[in-house]
């Protein structure tokens, strides 16, 4: 291969989505943000009012942003459902609150003033996604969205930025459990792992900031409180004597939450997803009703590759879906296994759309989306969870293995 003909074929590569197959190895990094992060309080909120609007109505269409400050939150957005759902706002936003935890001077659940502006939904973007006459339901937006999966670990996402979500998780139960009283809501962890023949062998580096009690505490205090906790979450062998630990590396880390750094909806698109191991649309997921391609079709695409590589198809499967506003097929369907795959990405391509009705429609009936399933996704990740008894995270089911298998 000459020099030209080279760099396109890694140029090619990489604009896929995909670090150059000829890197097997290499560090990744991802990071992940706790559910008493500023922006993922505002995710929580919008999602609670999203949930409470499914709950009275299953068809409630619901588009809420939400922002925060020190002792504010402000909701605002466009909604069609029951109305006395708008009056229960403040108390669902101090609810959600509550429970992450905020009883601090500068953000207190009790104390915070709450403002809410939503107000109903605009008659041209209804009869662009309702259904009539003819006329099937059409997507909410136009928009491209991308779903992943790769065979790192049992969850089939990638390592960086699953383990991320995990020492987040392990560490707001032990500080709710009253196990560690010291730690406050706010955090962040960052993981950088080796890669060795394109497989997870090492943590080179684990960067943990955690909200904490007391400004007389150091961050070797902090660390003494955290690291059994992310050893007890990372694989056995990952963390060497080499690997570089940066705990609370500004050193106090009291003030936080809103009242530290304000938060918006839909600001950690990267950590929801894949940690930046592979492209994303661009749409954010929480507070928007599953009528909404940037939501649905995400979490469907991410269904369809997780399902690829279950079925043994490839170790790694990215899957693109693109819509119009009112238009309710999908524009284009798009498969890449990098090389990995015992299919090629153009069957792949056609089984998926044998096997799963993509219209906005379909995927909301197929994943039976239009419950109040959506709260308990705005933290640790949409994708990579178990499914629930009760239709959560059913995107993350591995339930058309053998109906792809039988479209090949």
């Amino acid at each position: 291969m000459d020099c030209h003909n080279g760099f396109l074929a890694w140029r090619g590569n990489f604009i896929n989505g995909a670090l150059p197959m000829s890197r097997q190895n290499y560090t990744f990094t991802s990071e992940s943000v706790s559910e008493g992060h500023p922006d993922k309080v505002c995710d929580r909120i919008s999602d609670a009012v999203l949930d409470a609007f499914l709950t009275e109505e299953s068809e409630a269409r619901v588009a809420c942003e939400t922002f925060a400050t020190t002792d504010r939150v402000v909701i605002g957005g466009e909604v069609r459902g029951p109305g006395d759902v708008i009056g229960r706002v403040e108390d669902i936003a101090r609810e959600c609150v509550r429970d992450i935890g905020y009883e601090q001077d500068g953000f207190h659940w009790a104390n915070m003033k709450v403002d809410s502006y939503l107000h109903a939904q605009s008659a041209h973007i209804a009869q662009g996604v309702d259904a009539g006459g003819n006329k099937d339901e059409g997507a909410g937006d136009q928009g491209i969205m991308f779903g992943y999966a790769v065979r790192e670990t049992p969850e089939l996402m990638p390592a960086p930025i699953q383990y991320a979500h995990a020492i987040l998780r392990r560490l707001a139960e032990a500080r709710k459990s009253g196990a560690e009283p010291a730690l406050r809501p706010d955090a962040k962890s960052q993981l950088s792992v080796r890669y060795e023949d394109g497989k997870p062998v090492e943590v080179t580096s684990i960067v943990l900031s955690t909200q904490h009690e007391s400004e007389d505490q150091t961050s070797d205090d902090i660390r003494n409180i955290v690291e059994p906790y992310i050893r007890e979450v990372l694989p056995a062998g990952w963390i060497t004597d080499a690997t570089e630990w940066w705990v609370n590396p500004t050193g106090t880390f009291v003030i936080g939450g809103p009242d530290g750094d304000a938060g918006l909806t839909g600001r950690k698109i990267i950590v929801d997803t894949y940690g930046g191991a592979a492209p994303h649309g661009g749409g954010a997921f929480s507070g928007k009703d599953p009528t909404k391609v940037d939501r649905s079709a995400a979490y469907a695409a991410r269904y369809l590759a997780k399902n690829v590589v279950a079925a043994g198809m490839a170790d790694r499967c990215l899957i693109q879906l693109s819509y119009a506003i009112g238009v309710s097929k999908p524009l284009s369907v798009y498969a890449d296994t990098y090389g990995t795959g015992d299919v090629t990405p153009d069957e792949i391509e056609k089984a998926v759309q044998q096997v799963m009705d993509l219209s906005p429609r379909g995927i909301r009936e197929h994943l039976a989306m239009n419950k109040p399933i959506y709260q308990r996704t705005a933290a640790y990740g949409h994708f990579g969870r178990a499914p629930d008894a009760d239709g959560g995270f059913s995107w993350e089911a591995t339930d058309l293995v053998d109906a792809l298998k039988k479209a090949i």
